[in-house]
């Protein structure tokens, strides 16, 4: 029986085919049946008409030089991309001045004088491509064997370690700063504190009744009498 997985992303799909054999461990919670055989292995692009092709040698190329290359661009340091074979070498590499990714295949021996197949990839195609190996190492249920073998960096594609010199500059700038605000806030005067003025409420104005009496009659008025 023909099995078939499906990764599919935006701007990369990868397929596996193969069967199933009685050596497949099978995921009792898994309805799926388990690839544990690879007949064949495809790589489409959005955009690209070329369509990457081959079978376990390919895949494992593919993912080794897929997975170097994104590390390599992430972190800035150089990681070896090796394949163990002459057949399905696969390499990438950055376009200068372009935003774009070079993959190079190499799908016979350079012995047979066969031109490579270079295909030049958007930084959404590369990291789709990333997306659906990690979904295929991610599938229990597809090439259980199957793994991906990492090492650490060697020490000499590490950069240049920076001298403690120039590692000290910046600290000892800092320090000074913080030294020469400090002498300056030193000889401030300190500001007076002054206590809020409080202002005496003025109490309102009452209508007070006119109690003002007449004036008093004068001596002209007491003669008219």
């Amino acid at each position: 029986m023909s099995i078939r997985r499906q990764y599919s992303l935006p701007n990369c799909t990868l397929i596996l085919e193969g069967w199933g054999d009685s050596f497949g461990v099978n995921d009792s919670s898994s309805s799926r049946p388990v690839l544990s055989s690879l007949s064949n292995v495809e790589c489409h692009f959005v955009g690209i008409p070329e369509k990457l092709h081959g079978g376990r040698t390919f895949l494992e190329n593919l993912t080794k030089a897929a997975s170097s290359y994104a590390q390599e661009y992430l972190s800035g340091v150089p990681h070896p991309q090796k394949t163990e074979s002459t057949e399905d070498s696969i390499h990438f590499e950055k376009i200068p001045g372009k935003d774009l990714h070079r993959l190079i295949w190499q799908a016979q021996p350079k012995a047979e004088e066969k031109p490579p197949i270079e295909l030049e990839l958007t930084t959404v195609q590369l990291f789709d491509l990333v997306e659906g190996i990690d979904q295929f190492f991610a599938d229990t249920q597809a090439l259980p064997d199957f793994t991906l073998q990492l090492q650490p960096l060697s020490r000499r594609y590490r950069l240049p370690d920076e001298p403690l010199v120039q590692r000290a500059v910046p600290a000892s700038l800092g320090i000074g700063s913080l030294v020469l605000a400090a002498f300056i806030l030193f000889f401030l005067p300190i500001p007076e504190v002054r206590e809020p003025e409080i202002k005496p409420s003025i109490a309102p104005t009452q209508n007070l009744p006119n109690t003002q009496s007449s004036p008093p009659p004068t001596d002209n008025d007491n003669s008219r009498e």
